[in-house]
């Protein structure tokens, strides 16, 4: 029994290790800035960066979005490879199309690696 505990532990320490590794959205490059644009009612701005990952791997973007009211908290919500600018729109005040991706903000993310 105590085993097959330590074994599930270790288990979801190992899942927990390779989700922050390699899909958390907060561990992104900060890249070079691109470009913003502010929602209609100013609640939010969405900034975007280009990431450089080197010779041997595409351009990326990153949106980070801003949240105006709250002391200008940030949470990243787009990252997609094999792009080099950024196209930003906002549909209404909760909806943001980047580069054709249409996102609800601030619940949905865009991440390529996802996909």
């Amino acid at each position: 029994m105590t085993i097959g505990i330590v074994g599930l532990l270790f288990v979801g320490l190992l899942a927990y290790g390779a989700y922050w590794a390699f899909f958390d959205m907060n561990r992104l490059p900060m890249g070079e800035y691109l470009t913003e644009e502010s929602s209609p009612d100013g609640q939010y701005t969405l900034k975007a960066y280009v990431a450089n990952g080197g010779a041997t791997t595409s351009y990326t973007v990153r949106g980070e979005l801003v949240f105006n009211q709250k002391e200008n908290k940030v949470k990243n919500i787009y990252w997609n490879d094999k792009e080099d600018s950024a196209e930003i729109q906002w549909l209404d005040n909760d909806t943001v199309l980047i580069n054709g991706h249409s996102l609800d903000v601030p619940i949905d993310k865009f991440d390529f690696r996802n996909q």
